[in-house]
């Protein structure tokens, strides 16, 4: 079924591009937010200081398959968006209200769905982000609250990104903290920001150790935007007698242009004490991902990503097991292809499909109740904001 979806999406695809070449391109840049909520200064340039409030609204619906079985709670390995087998389902329903004066800022996102409900924190579940901020002097802010991430190309929201599924790195890195974050807007290229988190990926404190991190935004131009973060922080338990430290690092660039989009990331971790058969060792993951996306005309598009992710030492994935119960870090790699429809500006319908594959050793999907160490997804999905 999967390989006939693809084939059928592709052809479609091909055929409407060779009738299209002669249209004009109504290029609607202003309109695109493909990884653009990521950013480490979010108010940058996107909202007036006339002290309105602004409200907003997200409705993304989608239908998923998988040829790797469901776990025993409906979702399939790596749940983030999309994440039910076979099934419709709502991946995000959220309200927004946003501030911004000359002196305060601050955001408030309510959200539900099967993708909160899957990946988001247990703790007051429905918040997907919720801070407040202050000048401390002209061009350095100071905001304190729960956020989004900052790390990496994709955010939780499928609008921000090219496709609909996220990409093994992203299910990792950490995309909702709470704490606080100073920052200074040099000027509309440059930003840099310190900041402080209860932990890695998570809410409320596991510790009482506090994240640190350091994030450097520089656009050189109109059409390219890079972007580093690193975080320190020590996640073992509370009264463990053996620290591990981990410091994650994640850079990233983009390019933009009337037809074309380039997303490119690279992310590093090192951690203490964790290596599998030498615990006084230091262990290290890496992963990286490339994302492509050609708009043919203003409502069309097709968009390619390959993805490759090591943690050789569950530095990050936690305890996985093969097919013979043994513990195994996750060495993958991926692809994925689709098209985008997008009747106005502030919609999409999209269609896509992704392959992943382990190692041989790492057989950590089930296919008819039997190992496997390879999946195929089909993901079709449709949004609209306002």
């Amino acid at each position: 079924m999967i390989k006939y979806a693809f084939l059928m999406t592709f052809v479609l695809f091909t055929t409407y591009v060779s009738a299209q070449k002669s249209r004009m391109l109504r290029s609607n840049d202003s309109t695109d937010i493909t990884f653009s909520g990521t950013k480490i200064n979010p108010y940058q340039s996107e909202y007036d200081t006339t002290g309105k409030v602004v409200f907003s609204g997200y409705v993304d619906a989608y239908y998923a398959h998988y040829s790797d079985s469901s776990s025993s709670d409906g979702y399939s390995k790596f749940p983030t968006c999309a994440p039910r087998n076979n099934q419709l389902g709502i991946n995000i329903l959220q309200l927004s209200a946003k501030y911004n004066s000359r002196l305060f800022r601050g955001t408030i996102t309510l959200f539900g769905g099967d993708c909160p409900k899957s990946s988001w924190s247990p703790h007051l579940n429905f918040i997907q982000e919720a801070n407040i901020g202050f000048r401390v002097v002209k061009k350095l802010w100071l905001d304190a609250g729960f956020f989004r991430t900052h790390f990496g190309l994709e955010s939780i929201q499928p609008r921000e990104n090219m496709t609909m599924s996220l990409a093994t790195t992203t299910y990792f890195e950490p995309y909702f903290l709470s704490g606080a974050k100073l920052t200074w807007q040099q000027s509309e290229k440059l930003a840099i920001q310190i900041n402080a988190f209860n932990s890695f990926n998570q809410f409320l404190e596991t510790n009482k150790n506090k994240a640190l991190g350091l994030s450097v935004a520089y656009s050189p131009s109109s059409k390219l935007t890079t972007s580093f973060s690193s975080i320190w922080c020590d996640e073992s338990p509370e009264n463990s007698s053996i620290k591990r430290n981990r410091l994650y690092s994640n850079l990233y660039a983009v390019y933009k242009s009337n037809r074309l989009i380039v997303g490119l990331e690279g992310n590093f971790g090192l951690q203490q004490h964790s290596v599998l058969n030498n615990p006084s060792a230091t262990a290290f993951m890496y992963s990286s991902l490339l994302a492509i996306k050609y708009r043919v005309t203003s409502k069309w598009s097709g968009f390619v990503r390959g993805e490759v992710y090591s943690d050789p030492n569950e530095m990050l994935t936690g305890p996985v097991t093969n097919a013979n119960h043994q513990y195994v870090g996750i060495d993958l790699i991926g692809a994925t292809g689709g098209i985008e429809f997008k009747p106005i500006p502030n919609s999409y319908v999209r269609f896509e499909c992704r392959y992943l594959r382990t190692r041989s050793n790492e057989d950590i999907f089930y296919r008819n109740g039997n190992p496997s160490n390879e999946r195929l997804e089909f993901i079709a999905g449709i949004g609209l904001w306002f």
